[in-house]
Formats: structure tokens, C-alpha cells, sequence
């Protein structure tokens, strides 16, 4: 059976009539399926079909599992990097980080993650255990800037390093245009209206909206990015807890000429709908997914959006966030509960 646009992945192996034996992990990577929120929509009276693209289903329980092989292969392609002689660089907030660095174990490169200190210790626990070496730097100091800072000084240390930019390769948003895009397309039967996606590097919204809108000009993109650091908006930068996203700039592959509006969330916005999630519809996603799907909300609230299929992206797991101020009042709880033992 001949593999379909926008399903690599999992489908493919499916699509054999023989064996269905991933020959490697990142044979895995791609298809996710969509989910609709009917709990939801139904309890806040939505009359839009609000739908989330799940990529906690990805091997590593993220969307940048996607850009990671993306960014990996391209550089492969173009005879840059070599299995057992490169150390793959990168800046990574963790999620984009654990995907290089499974691949990269996969494939037999060494690699680096780059992170700011203090804001994810699951991620930097789960890169360590993949065997990634963590440099942690304090972006309070100089802001994002001492992280790409940093990066240039171990470019210029270590042997052979090769640095993996998210925020700069045209990798990244092409992962998007090749599978996400495509996936989104098929599986609404060409029926989507909206799509919203926040905004880290920008490589969703920029990929997967650039497929969206060549399959259907009419197709409005909306970008969600942190209240309290609107940049894309054109405000100031400033800190936020909503992980992953608003990097304090605007992205060099962020396309902006096609995003068609920008709706800002608040970081308590952000985690009230991640924990709405889990209890009205039983989806553990992390704290941009539920940013994500505020932002469906605002959206689909208005008249003019009255049964349009609204789309975004669940981009990771809540699991990778236990240690956040997502998960912190059942956490005292169950620690106060087991204190009593």
C-alpha cells in the first residue's frame, strides 16, 4: 500500500503487509491523531468545533520530536554532520533538547543542550538519563542573549561541534510544512477554518500554516504568545511561566506576513485550561497546550466563529511538567499525605 501525504509515522507501518516492526525510533515520529473537545465547548456553551492535535503521541511525548529529525536529517543531507565524529550544539528550553537528544543517541552523535537554569528540572533530568550533557545557564544574568552566548563559546571549545538553531533553521518550520501541515489537512477533510498555535521558535505556525494556507487561502493563522511578553505584538520582553514559548524575541522563522491576528494568554490562563483539560476531557498536556487551547476559546466565543473548526496543537505531555507550578498544589498534597506515614 503506497504511503499517503501526511502520514509518516506510525501509519507506515500499518500500511505494510508484512511485518509491522519499526526497523529504529524515529521511524515513529509523525501522525498524531486529533481530538475534539466536546466537554468543554458544551460546558462554556462554544457552538465552534474546537479540535487538539496530540503530540504527546510522538516517541519522546512532544511536537519538537518533528523538528528534531527535521533539523537532524537536513544537516545530514547536506553533508554537515557525521554519526561518531559531530557534537550536535543547541538552545533548547527542554522539549526540542530531548528530542535531539534521543535521535542523536539513535543515530550515534554526542550532543550539548544549552538550557536556562531553574526552569525545568524534569527536562533536565530525562536529558541527562537519554545521556545528553545539560550546560545550564542563568538567563536572569543577560537574558537569552547568554544562552546563544554560551553556545558560541562551546562552538568554539569542543571538536567538531555543529550547532542546531531552532530559531534560525528553515529545517524547523519545513518539518511542519512536510507532516504537520499535511496530517491537519487530511484528517479534517480540508474542513479546518482556524488554526492556533503559540509560538516558540515559530516553526508550527510558520510550517504547518504555510501548508494550511496553499491547500486553502481562507484558512485564518493565529499566533498565541504570553500577556506578560508580547513581543510578536510588539511589546516588551519580560519573564512568564508559560514554558516553552515567548522567547522574549521574535524568531528569524517566524513568518509573520501570514499570521492573520495574535491573541495574548496569561500564564494563569495557560495552566487553568491545562488542568481543564485533564479533568474535563482526561488530557494530560503541558502548560503551552493549555495556552493553546485558551486561546481556542477567546476564538470560538465570538459570533462570526459560530460552527468553524477551530485546530491547535497539544504540544507535550504534562508529565514533563510535574515539577512546575502546574502541578504544584497536588504535589503538596501528596507530599503532606505521605509525610503522615
Amino acid at each position: 500500500m503506497e504511503l499517503q501525504e501526511g502520514r509518516k509515522g506510525i501509519p507506515s507501518l500499518l500500511s505494510s503487509q508484512g511485518e509491522c516492526i519499526a526497523s529504529n525510533i524515529t521511524q515513529l515520529i509523525g501522525w498524531t491523531p486529533l481530538i475534539e473537545l466536546k466537554n468543554i465547548a458544551d460546558k462554556d456553551g462554544i457552538g465552534a468545533r474546537l479540535i487538539g492535535k496530540i503530540e504527546p503521541y510522538q516517541p519522546l511525548s512532544s511536537v519538537k520530536d518533528r523538528s528534531a529529525l527535521r533539523l537532524i536529517e537536513d544537516a545530514e543531507e547536506k553533508g554537515l554532520i557525521t554519526p561518531g565524529i559531530t557534537t550536535l550544539l543547541g538552545v533548547t528550553s527542554g522539549n526540542l533538547g530531548i528530542g535531539v537528544a534521543f535521535i542523536a543517541a539513535q543515530k550515534g552523535y554526542k550532543f550539548i543542550a544549552v538550557m536556562p537554569a531553574k526552569l525545568s528540572l524534569d527536562k533536565q533530568i530525562l536529558l541527562r538519563y537519554i545521556g545528553a550533557e545539560v550546560v545550564l545557564v542563568d538567563p536572569a544574568q543577560h537574558g537569552f542573549k547568554a544562552l546563544l552566548d554560551t553556545v558560541e563559546q562551546l562552538r568554539t571549545d569542543v571538536e567538531n561541534a555543529f550547532v542546531l538553531d531552532q530559531f534560525t533553521n528553515s529545517a524547523n518550520p519545513d518539518a511542519h510544512f512536510r507532516w504537520t501541515g499535511p496530517e491537519i489537512w487530511k484528517d479534517t477533510a480540508g474542513k479546518v477554518d482556524i488554526f492556533i498555535a503559540a509560538s516558540g521558535s515559530g516553526g508550527t505556525i510558520t510550517g504547518a500554516g504555510r501548508y494550511l494556507k496553499m491547500k486553502s487561502p481562507s484558512i485564518k493563522l493565529i499566533c498565541v504568545e504570553p500577556a506578560e511578553s508580547p513581543v510578536i505584538s510588539g511589546g516588551e520582553p519580560a519573564f512568564h511561566n508559560i514554558l516553552g514559548i515567548g522567547p522574549g524575541f521574535v524568531p528569524e522563522i517566524l513568518d509573520r506576513s501570514q499570521i492573520d491576528e495574535i491573541v495574548t494568554v496569561t500564564t494563569q490562563e495557560a495552566m487553568d485550561m491545562a488542568r481543564r483539560l485533564a479533568r474535563e476531557e482526561g488530557l494530560l498536556v503541558g502548560i503551552s497546550s493549555g495556552a493553546n487551547a485558551a486561546a481556542c476559546l477567546k476564538v470560538a466565543s465570538r459570533e462570526e466563529n459560530k460552527g468553524k473548526m477551530i485546530v491547535t496543537m497539544f504540544s507535550s505531555g504534562a508529565e514533563r511538567y510535574l515539577n512546575t507550578e502546574l502541578f504544584a498544589h497536588v504535589r503538596e498534597e501528596c507530599v503532606n499525605v505521605n509525610m503522615t506515614f
